[in-house]
């Protein structure tokens, strides 16, 4: 492993968790497909990046840097920022412009690099500033409630806020769920059944579409995806 991270929730409507980590040794590792977008703090040689990612529509492979500490601030589905819309980011990290040692610029102001501690208030400060709004359509459609809203107008607004359709979220969750039964030592057979997949053949093309992993290789695995 070349990181070690610690992760906790927030009890903010915006957010989806909270990550800080820091990297040992050089290297590459595999990713899974995302469906969250994230603003992303990389303290590295004294300086801070400042980048927005995701979301990430395949699995892929990450590279790292000794020496690197990193703060990952993973949004909830549907929250989005109007002027950044998702879907132009979407499976590309984008650089924000820094304004000193301590602050970026985001859409003509200068903000303070936030920390694992005070991430909430940053985040309540671009929601009081209309940077960050949330769209509740997606976020009741995701929680199962069927809308009446016709579905192209449907796929428009998950597009806008998520930069995916419903069914994208949906096909990268259900890969993710599985594979987190088969780190549990779930049987194959019995995951195939638990996630709604047709069958194993069915089970191992999304796995190694959206996890980048084969049921075999996970189910050996103790290491979380």
């Amino acid at each position: 492993m070349g990181f070690v991270s610690e992760e906790r929730s927030s009890d903010s409507p915006y957010i989806e968790t909270i990550t800080r980590g820091r990297t040992f040794g050089e290297g590459s590792t595999i990713r899974p497909a995302e469906s969250h977008w994230h603003m992303v703090f990389v303290r590295f040689n004294g300086s801070v990046l400042p980048v927005v990612t995701g979301p990430l529509t395949t699995a892929g492979i990450v590279s790292y840097t000794e020496g690197a500490e990193i703060l990952w601030v993973k949004f909830k589905l549907g929250a989005f920022m109007p002027h950044l819309p998702v879907n132009v980011f979407r499976d590309v990290e984008t650089i924000l412009p820094g304004a000193s040692s301590r602050s970026f610029w985001l859409q003509g102001s200068a903000w303070q690099f936030p920390d694992f501690e005070n991430v909430e208030t940053f985040v309540d400060r671009l929601v009081r500033n209309d940077l960050l709004v949330s769209d509740p359509l997606v976020g009741s459609t995701l929680g199962g409630h069927l809308p009446s809203t016709p579905s192209r107008t449907l796929r428009h607004r998950f597009l806008r806020a998520t930069g995916l359709s419903h069914n994208h979220i949906y096909q990268i969750e259900r890969a993710q769920r599985a594979a987190a039964l088969l780190q549990r030592g779930v049987s194959i057979l019995d995951t195939v059944y638990e996630a709604g997949y047709y069958d194993q053949a069915h089970l191992t093309r999304s796995l190694k579409r959206w996890v980048g992993h084969t049921p075999a290789q996970l189910l050996r695995s103790n290491t979380p995806v």
